[in-house]
């Protein structure tokens, strides 16, 4: 799905020919109906299986948009030539990344190109979030995010996320304060100053109380009236679908 920052986060489905709106289906009832056929969403081939939320195998073992270093940032290499494709990982590994904090179940460090802010604390369904460091390349970054992870998840507990059960901003502003002390010195030339929290405002009307996953593999037909969006999860009255995870995938969507 497509984020606009906002009050609230404005959502666009992206499909193969058209964007729909969603935040105004919220309310509505919605059917998704899965055609039986997945595409890559790199090389556009069929495959019988999706890997790493829109892949065939083969660009799952040699795409850069799958790269190891994708989930893990210190694993890039691109400042010293080597990368799975060194042209694209030159425009995307070498620009200015940010570490950052985020409430997105409890506080959680990040690491996230500087163009992707805030897109990227929306798709984690973060409540609040704020920059920590700035640094020149993405190994820095996967550096810096290495050693605050003694410290704090790099993990989003996705059923508190989605049923709204968000450690306290008073938090946030607390480890905010602390998390530099946590860098060795060559390290805390990267902290920004004063960088202020920013407040995400989910357009959800109500919060399930228990979470249920859906999934295509499973129902090829997923409806019903949605109660509201947050991160990449459409939340229905009976399940959540996480749109991401099912990138490549045909789907007729009925509104």
């Amino acid at each position: 799905m497509k984020v606009m920052n906002g009050d609230p986060i404005q959502y666009e489905l992206v499909l193969s020919d058209k964007t729909i709106p969603l935040n105004h289906s919220i309310g509505q009832h919605v059917s998704f109906h899965f055609k039986g056929q997945i595409n890559c969403v790199d090389c556009g081939k069929k495959t019988k299986k999706s890997f790493n939320q829109g892949f065939c195998y083969n660009c799952y073992l040699n795409s850069p948009m799958s790269d190891p270093s994708i989930i893990n940032p210190e694993l890039s290499r691109a400042q010293w030539g080597e990368a799975r494709d060194i042209e694209w990982s030159v425009k995307h590994d070498l620009i200015p990344h940010y570490v950052y904090l985020a409430l997105s179940s409890d506080v959680k460090v990040g690491v996230t190109r500087h163009h992707q802010i805030p897109t990227r604390w929306i798709d984690q369904g973060a409540s609040a979030a704020s920059i920590l460091c700035e640094t020149p390349n993405r190994h820095i970054a996967g550096i810096i995010e290495t050693v605050l992870k003694k410290h704090y998840t790099d993990k989003t507990s996705w059923m508190k996320m989605l049923k709204n059960e968000v450690a306290s901003i008073d938090k946030l502003e607390t480890e905010l304060k602390l998390a530099g002390q946590y860098l060795p010195i060559e390290l805390q030339r990267y902290i920004v100053q004063n960088s202020d929290i920013q407040l995400l405002n989910y357009p959800v009307e109500e919060y399930p109380t228990k979470v249920q996953s859906l999934s295509f593999d499973k129902t090829p037909i997923i409806e019903g009236v949605i109660k509201g969006i947050k991160g990449q999860y459409i939340i229905f009255e009976h399940g959540v679908l996480n749109i991401r995870r099912h990138s490549g995938y045909m789907v007729e969507v009925d509104i």
